[in-house]
Parts: C-alpha cells; structure tokens; sequence
C-alpha cells in the first residue's frame, strides 16, 4: 500500500475518483452536446381514390393483303362539291284536295242538274209559257227532278264553299301552291257552269216536251 499523500509512482495511473450514486458525469473536455432533436411529424399519406376506365377493345388487325382504311376516314378534298342542305318540302296534299273538290263542284253537280233539268223541261213543256202563279202546282209533275237538281245546287255550293276557303290555306301555306290556284278558279266558275248547263237542259228538254206534246 502506497501512502496518499506521497506523489504516485512514475507509470502510474492515478485512480479514476468514484463518482456518487445517481450523479451524471460531466463530459470531457471539448465534447459539445447534439441538440435535441425534433419529434417526428407523422402525415398520412394522401391516397387519391381508384380511377375505373372502361378496357377498350384492341384493334382487329386486318387480314394480309386487306385494303386499310385510314384512321379518321377520308378528308374531302378542297373546293369538291358538297350537296346544299334542303328545308323539308311542305305536302300538298291540302291543295290537292281543294282542287278535286272544286271539280266535283264544277263537273258533277252540272251532269246531275243537266239530267234533270232536262226531265223538268220534258215533264212540264207548257211551264215556260204558264201564267199560273202557283209553282209547285206546275212542278208537280216533276217533283223528284226538281229535288235532284235541288240537291245538286246546295252540294256544289258546299263543295264550291269548302275548295275555295282549302285553296287560300293552301296557298298562304305553301302546301300545293299550283293546286290551290287551280282550285279557286275553278270554284269560282262552278256555279256559271251550273246555272248553264241546267238552262241549256231545261230548254232541250222542254222542246223535247213540245214535240211529244204535239204529236
């Protein structure tokens, strides 16, 4: 045993002094302490949501040697002809109707008055030169020729009456133009017509009368 108050021997290493319980040593010279270190952040990942497309069919090559028509289709080429868009034509039918109603008006009606009115005239000759005031007396003897011709008279009328108001609708709406012109020249000449043929048949027919009368 060495005495402690005498210098330690050359070679030596002095003894390390014994720190107490709990104490912390201090560091040694020239060392510097890492600062602290932050706490670590956690962020949760952004995940984006799952994109579903619809799979697109692949292409069918061609067989070898097939003509290939180019992607997009064939360009028209500059300054071709393109066919000019048309509006829908209009029908014209609403004319056409006119116009076969204003020939009934104008031919039909005629040939039934004409008919009758030539049966009126061979029925009642001496009704031309009657003096008797009472009419129906003297038609009597034709009385289902006078309703023929009678009948005649308001179904033009009616049928005349609907082609010309059918003609101005149609050629204010440009459905059958050339008809419904048609139509009300021909309605409008109609009850001429009319009123023709049955004096023309009432008189051949009453001549007719005289001749039977006479003999």
């Amino acid at each position: 045993m060495t005495d402690p108050q005498l210098p330690p021997p050359s070679g030596a290493v002095p003894p390390v002094p014994t720190a107490p319980y709990g104490a912390v040593p201090p560091p040694p010279p020239g060392y510097q302490p890492a600062p602290p270190a932050a706490p670590p952040v956690y962020a949760a990942p952004a995940v984006a949501p799952p994109v579903y497309s619809a799979p697109t069919p692949a292409p069918q090559a061609a067989p070898p040697g097939a003509y290939q028509v180019p992607v997009g289709g064939y360009a028209a080429p500059a300054g071709a002809y393109a066919v000019p868009e048309t509006t829908p034509r209009a029908s014209g039918f609403l004319g056409l109707l006119a116009l076969i109603l204003a020939l009934v008006a104008a031919v039909v009606t005629p040939i039934v008055v004409g008919v009758a009115g030539f049966e009126i005239g061979r029925r009642i000759p001496q009704g031309i030169t009657t003096t008797n005031d009472d009419v129906l007396s003297v038609l009597s003897p034709a009385r289902d020729q006078v309703l023929w011709a009678e009948l005649s008279f308001w179904t033009g009328t009616l049928l005349g009456v609907a082609a010309i108001v059918m003609g101005i609708i149609a050629i204010r709406k440009k459905q059958g133009r050339g008809a419904g012109i048609g139509a009300l020249v021909v309605a409008v000449l109609a009850p001429a017509i009319f009123f023709v043929v049955l004096l023309i048949a009432f008189s051949t027919g009453s001549a007719a009368g005289f001749v039977e009368f006479a003999s």
